[in-house]
């Protein structure tokens, strides 16, 4: 805990920081076995056209049905999940149980351009990314721009260049690429003419202020513009009031995702949300604005 705080600090020994200790180990212990176990789950948030609001994509978020705990959203054990090293394990799981899925509805019919999953720092460093992904889609006969990959800032910031090879390829393959809550890290305008990215996504923290908040309106104008010149496909997350929706259609994002369209819902019930659009005839979702 002193470590924690930095350099030169000191912290007494209390019995919360037992527990918090004891707690996390078992925590620990319990995610290597849920793999095994079935206990984690995939809930799905769909991502609408701002014009008519038709369901055009969807993002698959993890959970975790634990079976005490209930149902853990991916705050509550991905950090840890990365640090006792079965992220790797997590991350095949959610690659092979989203394609799965995305498969399923094709073939019930239900028109879905494509399907977006998180993928952490560390599943670049084994370098298997791309074979891997490569497998899945075609064991579940999917084409590449059936799936899109969601990675963050600091990644390809921080990436002396495996990563971006391994994204290259895959985007060689027609997987989309996308860079997540753009706007909190440090991308720099020259370094991101670079990156190996498609998908450009508006971060909640300045949705949220649309409406009222004159300095949110300026940045997200302003990632607007910059997705548009460097031909980005743009989508804005967190959308929550039809007062922000209707800023973002203004200002032209291709896609919004929120929840004033839906909370992220369990596959059974995908298929009934409002403005699911029916099977289209030829053709995907073009990424071209």
């Amino acid at each position: 805990a002193a470590k924690g705080a930095g350099r030169r600090q000191h912290v007494l020994f209390t019995a919360e920081l037992d527990r918090a200790a004891r707690d996390r180990v078992q925590m620990q212990t319990e995610l290597r076995h849920a793999i095994d176990r079935e206990e984690f789950v995939l809930h799905f948030q769909p991502r609408v056209r701002p014009a008519d609001g038709k369901v055009i994509s969807a993002e698959a978020l993890l959970r975790w049905q634990h079976p005490q705990r209930g149902l853990l959203p991916p705050g509550a054990f991905i950090e840890l999940a990365e640090a006792c090293g079965v992220i790797e394990e997590i991350g095949a799981w959610v690659l092979a149980a989203a394609c799965a899925q995305a498969a399923a509805w094709r073939r019930q019919g239900i028109a879905l351009g494509r399907l977006s999953i998180n993928v952490s720092t560390r599943q670049f460093v084994s370098g298997d990314l791309p074979a891997r992904v490569r497998s899945t889609l075609e064991r579940h006969r999917l084409p590449g721009n059936a799936l899109e990959l969601e990675v963050t800032e600091s990644l390809l910031t921080n990436d002396p260049g495996e990563a971006r090879a391994q994204l290259a390829e895959l985007r060689g393959r027609g997987v989309t690429v996308a860079l997540d809550d753009f706007g909190t890290g440090y991308s720099s305008m020259a370094m991101l003419r670079q990156l190996p990215i498609d998908v450009m996504k508006v971060d909640r923290s300045f949705v949220v202020g649309l409406g009222h908040d004159d300095g949110a309106m300026a940045v997200t104008r302003a990632i607007v513009a910059l997705a548009h010149s460097l031909r980005l496909h743009l989508v804005a997350e967190g959308v929550e009031t039809e007062a922000q929706a209707e800023v973002l259609r203004a200002l032209g994002c291709d896609e919004l995702q929120g929840y004033l369209f839906s909370r992220p819902v369990p596959a059974a019930q995908f298929p009934a949300l409002p403005g699911l659009a029916p099977p289209a005839a030829g053709g995907r979702l073009s990424l071209v604005p």
